[in-house]
């Protein structure tokens, strides 16, 4: 049926795929940091005191003294196509494109910062995106990740008329296909080296202690990746957790401490992997390769080595064509 010549242009029925991360600040300077932190460390997901409480310590003391040392940090590791989080998430997208045939768009998007969610998912749906799969590429699960992708896609959702069917990836933690890339990746990385590690260390990002004990899945997800890694590989990792912020306890043990313990052992050689990070950023990139380093080292240590992220290697992009792939099943074909 032809509609009539006034009707609004209607575009071909799409099927879309957001691959969504962190987010970055837009430059490594103090105010592109602050307007980062600001709307990060607003998220109740993240930050988890009353914003009565919260906030004036946010605006009062964080936001004042932290992002002139967080852009510092920025600086060591900025690309010339900006921010390595942004560049390999944008990598990624690109090189997906065409994975799923050609009624599929595959696009990107940042929790915090640009490009957003909510903008993302109009672009997607201006363009006959009627069924959108959004994928936070989060491989273990955890309220302060997964969670709060998910309910700023649910928010663009709760403002549109005419809104997309959807899907979201689940985590992956213990997928047979995700560890097998790892330990593709983690053996090409070892096997590249000019000395063999005593120790690898499977840093995972830190969560504050209290998200356990809430019931948060995020620990129990890390543990068994590591577990299933050690496995595949065949050897031992030392699991540790990185970037604590704040007072509270964390979850144990903490890995620049483990590093530190580790020289002080009497450990000489160390390589550190990142399971958790689908790309390499400013926790991998700075805290682990720069100042993990620099604490092994100060403690004793000779040699460290920090291995990728599965970034948009071969292994990665492999990973994501298998995980999308299955979660748009029914889609692509008539069930």
């Amino acid at each position: 049926m032809k509609p009539p010549a006034d009707h609004p242009a209607i575009p071909a029925p799409r099927i879309g795929v957001l691959i969504v991360n962190l987010g970055t600040p837009d430059a490594p300077d103090a105010g592109a940091v602050r307007r980062y932190l600001a709307e990060f460390l607003s998220d109740r997901r993240v930050v988890e005191i009353p914003p009565i409480l919260w906030q004036p310590i946010l605006r009062g003391i964080v936001l004042t003294t932290r992002p002139k040392k967080s852009a510092h940090a920025y600086r060591q590791v900025w690309r010339e196509d900006g921010s390595p989080l942004a560049a390999i998430t944008r990598a990624q997208a690109k090189a997906l494109e065409g994975s799923f045939g050609e009624g599929v768009i595959v696009d990107h998007a940042m929790r915090y910062g640009r490009p957003a969610i909510a903008e993302r998912i109009a672009a997607l749906k201006a363009a006959g995106c009627e069924r959108i799969l959004v994928a936070p590429l989060y491989p273990q699960y955890c309220a302060a990740t997964t969670a709060t992708a998910n309910d700023k896609v649910f928010a663009a959702l709760a403002t549109m008329r005419w809104q997309p069917a959807l899907r979201t990836l689940p985590p992956y933690h213990d997928d047979p296909a995700y560890i097998e890339a790892l330990r593709q990746s983690v053996t090409d990385s070892l096997a590249a080296l000019d000395f063999t590690p005593d120790v690898v260390v499977a840093s995972f990002h830190g969560m504050p202690q209290r998200t356990l004990e809430l019931g948060d899945p995020y620990h129990c997800h890390c543990r068994k990746t590591a577990r299933l890694l050690s496995a595949a590989l065949g050897r031992d990792l030392v699991t540790a957790f990185q970037s604590r912020f704040g007072r509270a306890k964390w979850l144990q043990p903490a890995t620049d401490e483990t590093l530190a313990e580790l020289a002080r052992n009497g450990v000489r050689r160390v390589a550190v992997v990142a399971p958790g990070f689908s790309a390499d950023c400013l926790e991998t990139l700075e805290e682990m390769a720069l100042r993990g380093r620099e604490t092994f080292l100060e403690a004793g240590g000779e040699r460290f080595a920090y291995l990728p992220c599965l970034n948009d290697s071969a292994p990665g992009i492999g990973l994501l064509r298998h995980l999308i792939g299955r979660e748009l099943e029914g889609w692509l074909t008539p069930a």
